[in-house]
């Protein structure tokens, strides 16, 4: 917003250009154009005028920027109160150093010989083979290439040179006499040491870091691309701060069949599952019967199926049921009405397993099961805590289901389906409520619910083996996909995804009878 104010104001005087040095950046603002000139490189941005924001958002003055024409005699207005984002604390930083060095310290200027030395009885002896204290000139190994395009043009690389560089020159020396450190007379553990100490200040100061994998490893590639990554953005004034990544763990460390335990209350270590078919006698109108109630005079409202009015009949166009469509029946736990041509026809297009869900409210009537494949559920106990449970060993959940051949159940009846990425590892904490969610999921194991046959949404291949809306952890030391711990609001989340499949401790004593 300050620097929008700012533009603003030149534009409102009529300035055919602004110049945003003043304010700490390097920029020229053309209005014939409507272009941004960076003074540096001289790229050419786009700019546009929006009348649509909400401006200002910010009172008080700023510091007067550079615009044609020029009106030197002016008084220089009072300092805007600083903003304390963590760019702008850099950059009023950056500008309170190079005002501090004094002129020529930070500024861009052709190259031009090393002037001697003033005499002095106290001078620094330069370390062999050292050479003058040049920009660019000295640098080492693999950079010989970059140093020789980039001599061109001398500057201070950093802040900590900069004033380093200044107060090394003497009181009210001019700006071909400045005599500045450069990188190439630093050897290799003061420029660790200066970059470990520069990276500290800006963690501290909040800015944003740049994971590099293999910052340290012996493989050259990626420390050469993290080390041009930083140059080109000191260059353009950004902060750098190479860190290394946190490291994806899937796994436990390994565990011996010694170690691995039983779960007490819960028989077997193993469970698998066949195809179940649907009870067989009962007809769509029988099954539905027991949920419903008839409703001679329907209210004045839509089905929420056909979108028609329920005191008028169905609109559903598919093949008919037999039932007369202007019939109309309520569902008697929720109480929503429909027409019962469209509540024949949404169970005829479901798993016809005895089971019917409300299409309004998710409410389950009788036992819902899905189209899960054929498969393996392994659960035991291993000696290894997960994060954020360090008081309890943790359970391991695997699941192997292979690929085959989809059955009438499935979308496309008779074609082969994939199964990636089994086994799948899955974790949870061997607590009270831990145990309680591998309970229930074994019920939803039975019931056929936790895998489906679809499209997957993150590789988009079709006709494969994916999760069915009840969400496994399958990090087990880190969370960097959002699939691990910690995370302490999982065994509740995953409660409730239970519940909406209608699986919760009554169904445990329903699987018991």
């Amino acid at each position: 917003m300050d620097v929008g104010i700012t533009i603003q104001r030149a534009y409102e005087k009529q300035h055919p250009w602004v110049d945003l040095s003043a304010i700490g950046f390097c920029y020229v603002i053309d209005f014939a154009t409507m272009g941004q000139i960076n003074r540096q490189t001289q790229r050419k941005r786009r700019v546009r005028r929006r009348l649509d924001m909400v401006y200002p958002l910010v009172s008080g003055t700023l510091p007067k920027s550079q615009s044609w024409p020029a009106s030197p005699g002016a008084a220089a207005a009072p300092p805007v109160p600083a903003c304390a984002c963590p760019q702008c604390l850099l950059v009023m930083s950056v500008k309170a150093t190079v005002s501090a060095a004094g002129p020529g310290t930070a500024t861009l200027q052709p190259r031009k010989a090393p002037p001697a030395p003033p005499p002095a009885p106290k001078a620094p002896v330069p370390a062999p083979g050292a050479k003058a204290p040049d920009g660019a000139a000295v640098v080492r190994g693999s950079l010989k290439p970059l140093a020789a395009q980039g001599g061109r043009r001398q500057a201070a690389s950093t802040p900590a040179l900069s004033s380093a560089g200044s107060a090394a020159s003497p009181p009210g020396a001019g700006t071909s006499k400045v005599s500045r450190p450069s990188l190439g007379t630093l050897n290799r553990s003061h420029l660790q040491r200066l970059a470990i100490a520069q990276s500290r200040v800006l963690i501290a100061s909040g800015v944003p870091t740049v994971p590099v994998k293999n910052l340290t490893g012996s493989s050259p590639v990626n420390p050469a691309l993290a080390g041009i990554t930083g140059i080109l953005m000191s260059a353009a004034g950004l902060p750098v701060c190479l860190t290394r990544p946190p490291k994806l763990v899937l796994h436990p460390p390994p565990v011996s069949k010694s170690e691995i335990q039983s779960i007490p209350g819960i028989s077997h270590t193993c469970r698998k599952t066949t195809k179940k078919q649907a009870k067989k006698g009962k007809t769509p109108e029988e099954v539905l019967k027991k949920y419903l109630q008839k409703v001679r005079h329907p209210p004045d409202e839509d089905c929420t199926i056909c979108m028609e009015r329920l005191s008028a009949p169905s609109g559903y166009k598919g093949p008919q049921p037999a039932v007369k469509p202007d019939l109309v029946g309520k569902l008697v736990k929720c109480g929503h009405v429909f027409h019962l041509h469209c509540l024949v026809a949404m169970y005829n297009n479901g798993n016809k397993d005895g089971s019917l869900q409300c299409p309004t409210c998710k409410t389950i009537y009788g036992v819902k099961t899905g189209t899960q494949p054929p498969g393996k559920m392994e659960y035991h106990i291993i000696p290894h805590a997960l994060p954020g449970h360090s008081d309890c060993k943790t359970i391991r959940i695997i699941y192997n289901i292979p690929p085959g051949v989809q059955g009438p159940e499935h979308p496309n009846p008779g074609k082969s389906f994939t199964a990636r990425g089994f086994p799948r590892h899955c974790y949870l904490p061997d607590s009270e409520k831990g145990r309680k969610v591998l309970k229930l999921l074994l019920v939803a194991w039975d019931r056929r619910l936790i895998f489906a046959i679809g499209t997957s949404s993150t590789t988009g291949e079709s006709d494969t083996v994916i999760w069915n809306e009840i969400h496994h952890k399958t990090e087990f030391g880190s969370n960097l996909t959002g699939h691990g711990y910690p995370d302490i609001n999982y065994l509740d989340n995953v409660l409730a995804e239970l519940a909406a499949q209608g699986i919760t401790e009554e169904s445990l004593v329903q699987e018991k009878d």
